[in-house]
């Protein structure tokens, strides 16, 4: 089972929790869960009008041995808007960098965060994960 929480923040906002967003899904081979602007394929939205988050930025996909990992997708411009970051457990600081285009597995019994940062502003799209092992 992988289980995500996501939380919006826009400058005053850092670090507040409310208008939370849940998903959850079983760790069966083909899985998806997006996060995203478009709400009729994420599960997990965005606000319509934050375009440094593409229609599908993020896509978490099970494996055929149940493993999960994320995928930043590539969108419709060569630079993005924002920078994608990774925080696994209580990691604090920025956290490790994921690539344009770029996978990553996450941990089995693992938890953690990652942040979408707007290159423009101070606003974040923060998604917790947590994957029984």
């Amino acid at each position: 089972m992988l289980e995500l929480t996501m939380a919006t923040m826009a400058g005053a906002d850092a670090g507040a929790t409310a208008g939370m967003l849940m998903a959850e899904a079983p760790s069966e081979p083909g899985a998806v869960l997006r996060v995203g602007r478009d709400a009729s394929v994420c599960r997990l939205v965005t606000p319509e009008d934050w375009l440094f988050v593409s229609r599908v930025h993020l896509e978490f996909r099970c494996g055929p041995e149940g493993e999960w990992s994320v995928f930043w997708l590539r969108g419709s411009q060569d630079d993005p808007a924002s920078e994608v970051r990774v925080r696994y457990g209580n990691q604090g600081g920025p956290g490790l960098p994921l690539a344009y285009g770029g996978v990553l597995e996450l941990p089995r019994g693992g938890s953690g965060e990652i942040v979408v940062l707007d290159r423009g502003g101070p606003r974040s799209v923060n998604v917790g994960f947590y994957q029984e092992s």
